[in-house]
């Protein structure tokens, strides 16, 4: 029996409105039981930060082979397939067990495409195991967290909705937020708020931590966000009192910062002459990380100073391609989550590798 939905002309218009129509078009018609609308149309209306910027950096060869390695809901994996024939490959990589259940969902059928649950620090293993390493045409790092993942009240990761204190990629390993924060000395407490969120009240939020768990634990998303507002004297403009508080929970929780510091090195064995590194960072921390690595690899070998060298002597690895890219104001009316996005590219070029 076919379904109908009316939401009014205005919400179908433009690319939304396309990506929303295809979806309850999909919905209709699917016969299945154990159709969930609300996944089928996530799944769609998902948008991927500064889209046509990394297509633009990853310089898609038709018969290319590409890793995204936090495929989160596939926005740009899709784009990328779009300009493969045949012989083109996409490896998606998540460690988010959703997430490749959707990829396999989306793309099962395309013998181009295949997903699989890893963190992206073993992302030289992987490619090693199909004997493609030195052959990777582009690598994608989008880092953070998808949008699908922070409108989730399950997943714990934002104080907009009420949900279990979790925050992990994976649910299923590593130890949630919620047994960290109830176990953690207030010392540990601070230190991570200071260091992984840049929180410059991190003392006083993790005595107000210990002081309300002695009471009872702190295991819901709400509870902590308002132990926080209550902790902090002061407010950021636009900003949430708990936002560092989470951030820095979440990246010390997933060891997101280790993570990426694991897998950048690797990508410089993996890529082909020519392979395009292309990095989306959110905040300084990966952003830093990010920067001193392509800028470290393309200078080459440290020599002393005035040592008479020619530059190709000193052996680098990655070429820097343009500058780092900022969302335009457009997308960022569009998809609020872009605004503090950072686009960096770097290209493979000779120099022997570690």
């Amino acid at each position: 029996m076919p379904i109908e939905f009316d939401f009014g002309e205005s919400l179908y218009e433009g690319r939304v409105g396309f990506r929303l129509r295809t979806a309850l078009k999909r919905v209709a018609m699917n016969t299945s039981a154990h159709c969930d609308l609300s996944v089928i149309v996530n799944e769609f209306l998902h948008l991927p930060v500064l889209q046509k910027e990394v297509i633009e950096a990853l310089n898609v060869k038709p018969n290319g082979i590409y890793v995204d390695a936090t495929y989160g809901r596939g926005g740009h994996a899709a784009e990328i397939l779009s300009r493969l024939d045949k012989h083109g490959r996409v490896f998606a990589l998540d460690r988010d067990p959703e997430a490749i259940l959707a990829a396999r969902r989306r793309f099962g059928n395309d013998p181009r495409f295949s997903a699989t649950q890893l963190r992206f620090s073993m992302i030289g293993q992987f490619i090693e195991s199909q004997r493609l390493t030195g052959q990777v045409n582009g690598i994608l790092f989008d880092l953070g967290m998808s949008s699908v993942q922070l409108d989730d009240p399950e997943r714990g990761f934002s104080f907009q909705h009420d949900g279990p204190l979790d925050m992990r990629m994976d649910p299923a390993s590593g130890v949630s937020a919620a047994h960290w924060i109830n176990s953690a000395s207030d010392r540990e407490i601070a230190k991570v708020l200071r260091d992984f969120g840049e929180e410059r009240y991190a003392k006083r939020i993790a005595q107000a931590i210990i002081n309300e768990r002695q009471r009872e634990p702190i295991d819901t998303t709400l509870r902590l966000a308002g132990i926080v507002a209550r902790a902090v004297p002061t407010r950021e403009p636009g900003k949430h009192p708990a936002t560092r508080t989470f951030l820095a929970i979440r990246l010390f929780v997933n060891a997101e910062l280790e993570e990426l510091q694991a897998a950048l090195p690797q990508t410089l064995g993996l890529l082909a002459l020519g392979g395009r590194l292309v990095v989306i960072s959110f905040h300084s921390l990966e952003d830093r990380i990010v920067k001193r690595f392509m800028r470290e690899q393309a200078r080459g070998e440290a020599l002393p100073a005035r040592l008479p060298v020619r530059s190709e002597e000193l052996k680098p690895r990655l070429k820097l391609v343009g500058k780092p890219v900022r969302a335009s104001e457009a997308e960022v009316q569009r998809n609020v989550r872009a605004r503090s996005a950072i686009l960096r590219v770097a290209e493979r070029v000779g120099g022997e590798c570690a």
